[in-house]
């Protein structure tokens, strides 16, 4: 591929934006090694990110295309508009480029892995909080002028090397620098670390940067882990839930047992018989993730799950035989504490600590070694207490809770079936734990004792509460603080008081 033309007196400009353990040093190393071995004039730079994923370190590197004894004088930062060659080791890093205008449709190359790390913002989020990764793969369509975009992380794992070594085989590949790949593959082989693996990794990324692979926009696939036999309960549930049933089966019988799965296909029944395909396949979906509420015990169960011990093995590319740690840092506090109590003891500890206020401070921080004796075992003991769940204050709580909202569900289809489904939606509000779980539960009860309630008794036209009822989630969904939802509840009694009386 023939090297880009580039105007007189002007170095090649490179960013890169790499996540903590990625290796952006190394690869920025690399890339100046090797332009120093060729006779390039080069410099680089980096500014440090920021922890808990809100953004990646970035590297700048500007490279003089001409081989010169004389120093050119060169930048130490990137301008927008002036990057030539633009690499991100996660797409949203690569979003965040295009969104600070560092890559431009008359210059820039962009280079990304398409997997996803998902930020804080997204995790923490009230509704789905995922960046459309659709919408990343168009604008890094509209804003390059030429993309390599597939999914580097999952070739460097293939490859058992590290991200770094295929970003640097795609760059190598792109023609984009006036580098032959003979020379980073010394400089590889130069520094003496895992040189085999690293080398598979360039080579895989420099197939894909040379065109040599099918380069088909790589977003992941979906994966199907539903129960691969069908009860004949599920079997007379309509089409369109029994998948999702079966999913709901599986995940209840291990997150409590075969009685647990029994009773969630029990109460699906009482939904499928109003007769609405559709809300029965809601109701399928949305009920299994209620009813696999996290709570200490659950956390124990998912963090000993021999799975998830191998994709860590896989991730950090621990060989057989190597050592490694896994550090589980836990802080309970005492409203997750008294989940596990018999309902009437966790009662009088949680009025108690309202009246003190120890629910603001109280907590139960801890580091347990999950793959060693002694902390397995600690993790092990709280998983073990699945047997006790069914006595416990919070699966009293949440079983109620449940069982309010399914009412619910079922009172509104007497009236009209799409009010009936948009309250069956209103499941998205409540997720997680702590805080997060108590913001969605309280925005729920707003909606519930203003909007869904007074439908039901006939206070309220129905087809104006199904509106509100969308509007009030959104705006709970897209705001954890609810002011939002507050404004938007104010708004629709607003409008509700200039309407004459309605009777249903």
């Amino acid at each position: 591929m023939a090297i880009p033309q580039l105007s007189s007196g002007r170095p090649i400009c490179i960013l890169v934006a790499a996540m903590g353990g990625e290796g952006g040093g190394v690869l920025t190393g690399w890339l100046v090694g090797a332009a120093q071995r060729e006779g390039y004039p080069v410099q680089s730079t980096s500014i440090p990110g920021v922890a808990q994923r809100t953004g990646a370190t970035t590297y700048y590197i500007e490279i003089w295309p001409e081989k010169t004894d004389r120093r050119p004088v060169m930048c130490l930062n990137p301008m927008p508009g002036q990057v030539d060659v633009m690499i991100a080791s996660e797409f949203v890093e690569a979003g965040r480029a295009i969104a600070n205008g560092y890559v431009s449709p008359d210059r820039t190359l962009l280079i990304a892995s398409t997997h996803r790390v998902y930020a804080v913002a997204e995790k923490s989020a009230m509704g789905d909080g995922r960046f459309d990764a659709g919408r990343l793969f168009r604008a890094a369509q509209d804003h390059a002028k030429r993309t390599i975009l597939f999914d580097m992380d999952q070739a460097a794992k293939d490859a058992g090397s590290i991200l770094n070594a295929v970003l640097l085989g795609a760059l190598a590949g792109s023609g984009a620098l006036p580098i032959p790949s003979d020379a980073f593959e010394a400089g590889i082989r130069s520094e003496g670390k895992a040189v085999d693996s690293n080398l598979a990794g360039y080579r895989f990324g420099l197939a894909h940067g040379r065109g040599e692979l099918e380069q088909a926009a790589a977003q992941p696939q979906a994966r199907s882990n539903g129960a691969t036999v069908m009860s004949e309960h599920i079997m007379r549930l309509p089409d369109a839930a029994k998948r999702m049933a079966m999913e709901g089966v599986r995940r209840l019988a291990d997150y409590q047992d075969d009685a647990y799965a029994k009773l969630y296909l029990d109460r699906l029944d009482r939904v499928a018989a109003l007769g609405d395909d559709g809300l029965t396949a809601d109701v399928a979906r949305h009920l299994a993730l209620r009813m696999s509420f996290e709570d200490v015990i659950r956390v124990a169960q998912l963090k000993l799950k021999p799975e998830r011990f191998a994709a860590i093995e896989t991730e950090q590319r621990v060989k057989p035989g190597q050592p490694y740690a896994v550090a589980e840092f836990l802080k309970p506090g005492i409203e997750e504490i008294a989940g596990l109590l018999p309902p009437a003891l966790a009662h009088g500890i949680l009025g108690l600590s309202e009246r003190r206020g120890w629910s603001k401070h109280l907590h139960l921080a801890m580091t347990v070694r999950s793959n060693r004796i002694g902390g397995y075992l600690k993790l092990r003991l709280l998983s073990g207490l699945r047997g006790w769940r069914p006595h416990s204050f919070r699966y009293a709580e949440e079983q109620a809770r449940i069982a309010d909202w399914l009412d619910l569900i079922m009172r509104a289809a007497k009236k009209d079936i799409q009010l009936a489904r948009e309250i069956a939606e209103c499941a998205r509000l409540i997720k997680g734990y702590g805080d997060t779980f108590k913001r969605g539960v309280g925005n729920f009860a707003l909606i519930r004792a203003r909007v869904i309630l007074p439908a039901l008794d006939g206070r309220i036209p129905v087809a104006q509460a199904t509106d509100a009822v969308v509007q009030a989630r959104t705006a709970a969904l897209a705001d954890p603080e609810g002011d939002s939802l507050a404004k938007t509840l104010a708004a629709f009694e607003d409008s509700l008081s200039r309407l004459p009386q309605a009777a249903e």
